[in-house]
């Protein structure tokens, strides 16, 4: 068997994967389509296994494809790592690290962490996904992201993962509310199980890190919720709310302008809302020396957030 697989083919076989299709694939790489088709062709007979199920237009990576596809991606991380190495003066870091990160962490955390890091590495690319915990967690068992930043715990047995930073979430009101009387600076009773049941509320989507923590919380204290709305934003949440809709629950970092304001107020409950933020990857996935870098980097910011 020979096995004189090419640089290219690498590409065209993960293009493929990442694409769905050959000509998407051709697109993404600016091949012909029947240069695109060859090569995964001449990869598949180099190898003399079968990659791809082709049900249709669609190919669906079988299970050699699986197992070889994590080998491929370190393959052409190596290959950019050896042209970024011979590029930049050495001990710089360079090369383009994907991370996906779910909403509080993505919109509220991560950007300033990011500029630093990348005022620092100049020739680092860091793109930043805004997802929610399931969609980061598929990004992460696709290989489509480097690293993930999640609110919770990651529960997929694929992916690794390490307690990042802490996090509390609040139940919010507008301060017209008529369950406003029991904000946290009031010397009246917590929220009862009763009051909890009748309220609605305005909740992020499932899937999302916040709208697990705070069933998990809720639903040990009542047998049911009335959800008006869900949304997908933190801030729609916040009009909602702040319009008088119902009580909703969000992470104190996306609403600490608005309590010190005073156009939402926090309220005293006994839930058990306290989380924590956890960093998340892929374990066959290539650690380059500027995912382990960033890494490190985010592990020394956490005592100061």
């Amino acid at each position: 068997m020979n096995h004189g697989v090419t640089f290219r083919q690498l590409q065209v076989f993960v293009a493929v994967t990442r694409e769905g299709t050959v000509m998407a694939a051709a697109r993404y790489l600016r091949l012909s389509q029947s240069a695109t088709s060859q090569a995964l062709a001449d990869l598949e007979r180099q190898l003399g296994v079968a990659l791809f199920e082709r049900p249709g237009r669609k190919l669906r990576l079988n299970a050699m494809g699986r197992h070889l596809l994590p080998r491929a991606e370190r393959l052409l991380d190596d290959m950019a790592d050896l042209v970024a190495a011979a590029e930049e003066p050495e001990g710089q870091l360079r090369g383009t690290l994907n991370v996906s990160a779910s909403a509080t962490v993505g919109t509220y955390l991560l950007p300033p962490l990011a500029g630093r890091f990348s005022d620092a590495h100049p020739g680092v690319d860091l793109r930043l996904g805004l997802r929610n915990t399931g969609e980061v967690i598929s990004d992460l068992l696709r290989f489509d992201a480097d690293l993930g930043l999640i609110e919770g715990l990651c529960h997929e047995p694929r992916l690794q993962s390490e307690t990042w930073c802490e996090d509390r979430l609040v139940v919010i009101a507008a301060p017209g509310h008529p369950l406003a009387q029991h904000r946290v600076d009031d010397t009246r009773q917590p929220l009862s199980d009763a009051e909890l049941a009748d309220a609605e509320w305005i909740l992020r989507e499932n899937g999302s890190g916040t709208r697990e923590i705070f069933e998990a919380a809720v639903l040990s204290h009542v047998t049911r919720l009335s959800v008006r709305m869900e949304l997908s934003q933190h801030e729609a949440i916040k009009q909602a709310v702040m319009a008088g809709f119902g009580l909703g629950c969000l992470s104190q970092l996306s609403v600490a302008g608005e309590l010190e304001r005073g156009e939402l107020v926090a309220l005293n409950h006994r839930l058990a809302l306290s989380r924590t933020f956890s960093l998340v990857w892929h374990p066959e996935r290539y650690r380059s020396p500027l995912w382990q870098a960033f890494k490190v980097f985010l592990a020394e910011q956490r005592d100061a957030l």
